[in-house]
């Protein structure tokens, strides 16, 4: 009887539902920018998907990436 009681309060422990809290470290951690240069042109990227616009001049790369990283 004692096997059927715990088997049933397994089963009710895996039916209820799981409440996720929001983790904002890992939405930091997953936007890790870099540049990535191709022929004259130099661009922002994020490990997110965002790429930044094609620019000529690599401080400009650099600030599209840190804008990114502080508002993504």
């Amino acid at each position: 009887m004692a096997d059927q009681e715990d088997l049933a309060t397994d089963l009710a422990t895996d039916l209820t539902p799981h409440r996720r809290t929001p983790d904002l470290t890992s939405d930091l951690a997953s936007h890790s920018t870099s540049t990535v240069e191709k022929g004259r042109f130099i661009s922002a990227q994020c490990s997110c998907g965002w790429r930044g616009p094609a620019r000529r001049a690599r401080s400009k790369a650099r600030t599209d990436a840190a804008e990114h990283e502080e508002s993504p």
